[in-house]
């Protein structure tokens, strides 16, 4: 974990509220795809975590929601304003667990952890698969930017206004090696208990301290409490007690 002060390149809207937030600075401590950042907006007692969505060299994307006051903060922002942060949080997706064709589910925003991993993929030779689902068409993002990658991508949406008609989860192909997932808890639970393959996904929780102290966001694991923050975001299939969660 490493704390310092990042410069605004971007902050720009994307689609409805969803923004895409470009920082420059002190990246050394952002090791592996599914870690995360907590950052302070001007005026907010609370850091708000979010997923790193890319890291090049000493910049880091992040893509968000403006849903309440920190986040409509972070909106305000101009290019050239600075951003206390603290960074390298969280432990992130095992690369080695890919296999031969491995394949990333994401529902909604869940594509923002999805992103780096799909480029260090890549990175490796993989062929990577792509499975993105939205409720509409309208909500469809980062289509092009995970093809502009190699990676085989496929859009779902539950009306069928765009690409497939369906739930993402059962489009995961028979011959996927493994998969990575991030998305509302409902899909990463049904996911968990279809996949025949191994797999990792990424939890999303409240967070007061972002770091392990505060022991907020606690779920229960095969291993007993853990905390999303500092043993997660990132959890194994196998590892979680869905029927007691929330």
């Amino acid at each position: 974990m490493r704390q310092g002060s990042f410069i605004i390149e971007e902050n720009t809207p994307l689609n409805g509220q969803v923004r895409r937030l470009r920082l420059a600075g002190d990246c050394s401590a952002v090791t592996a795809p599914g870690q995360f950042v907590s950052l302070r907006p001007e005026g907010c007692f609370l850091r708000r975590p979010f997923s790193v969505c890319d890291r090049e060299g000493d910049r880091l994307t992040l893509v968000y929601r403006v849903l309440g006051q920190g986040t409509q903060a972070l909106a305000e922002l101009e290019p050239g304003a600075s951003l206390d942060a603290l960074t390298g949080l969280g432990r992130g997706f095992d690369l080695d667990l890919a296999g031969e064709r491995p394949a990333l589910l994401a529902g909604g925003l869940g594509f923002t952890p999805l992103f780096w991993l799909a480029r260090r993929l890549r990175e490796r030779g993989k062929p990577v698969t792509v499975l993105l689902g939205f409720q509409s068409g309208e909500q469809v993002l980062y289509e092009a930017e995970f093809a502009a990658l190699g990676c085989e991508t496929r859009v779902i949406t539950q009306d069928g206004s765009r690409g497939e008609r369906g739930l993402v989860t059962a489009f995961l192909p028979e011959e996927a090696s493994c998969f990575y997932a991030c998305g509302p808890e409902g899909m990463l639970r049904a996911l968990c208990e279809s996949a025949p393959c191994p797999g990792q996904l990424s939890l999303e929780a409240r967070m007061g301290c972002g770091f392990g102290a505060c022991m907020g966001c606690t779920v229960q694991t095969a291993s007993g409490p853990r905390r999303v923050c500092k043993d997660g975001p990132v959890f194994g299939k196998e590892e979680l007690l869905w029927q007691t969660q929330g």
